[in-house]
């Protein structure tokens, strides 16, 4: 079984060299208006149709969770070389679990998380981080804020997380 996704994108070469480091895979399909990637580890299909009035809402975010905390290490060290600006966290509590992550956001916006279940808890969150998948998580918590500007001028990040703030890719 795999999960399908579709998302409008304005760059879909910016997209694809992103989906690429995120997933570590080719496209299956690639064409000037569409590409597709098809994965076994996770089980996914996402399709890009470019777009170029696509508006990403916030308060959504995506994730994929792993089966070990060097998976974590793995996508942060992709991403990082790939010039993407990452926010990395290590044991921080949100939603009810504790969690090793990193965070990532695709061309258009859209927040992704790889991330590795540490230990399951009874609370929501730490008190650092109200959790950076919350509606309005990117406009009030400062670790969540992808613009490099606006998150210097927040503080950086927050709790024990750790900011990377790197140069855009520019594909």
């Amino acid at each position: 079984m795999k999960m399908h996704l579709n998302l409008k994108t304005r760059d879909l070469d910016a997209s694809v060299a992103f989906y690429r480091t995120l997933l570590l895979a080719e496209p299956a399909k690639r064409y000037a208006d569409y590409a597709l990637f098809v994965t076994e580890e996770p089980g996914l299909e996402l399709a890009l149709d470019h777009n170029s009035q696509t508006n990403v809402h916030e308060g959504a975010h995506y994730g994929i969770m792993v089966e070990k905390p060097e998976d974590v290490d793995a996508a942060t060290a992709r991403l990082r070389a790939a010039g993407y600006p990452i926010d990395v966290e290590s044991q921080e509590t949100c939603c009810y679990a504790m969690q090793n992550k990193v965070w990532a956001a695709d061309p258009d916006g859209r927040r992704w998380e790889t991330y590795f279940v540490v230990a399951e808890r009874d609370e929501r969150a730490s008190e650092a981080t109200a959790c950076c998948g919350g509606p309005a998580a990117a406009e009030t918590d400062a670790c969540c804020i992808t613009d490099a500007d606006a998150k210097a001028a927040a503080g950086g990040g927050c709790g024990s997380k750790m900011s990377v703030a790197q140069a855009t890719v520019v594909a």
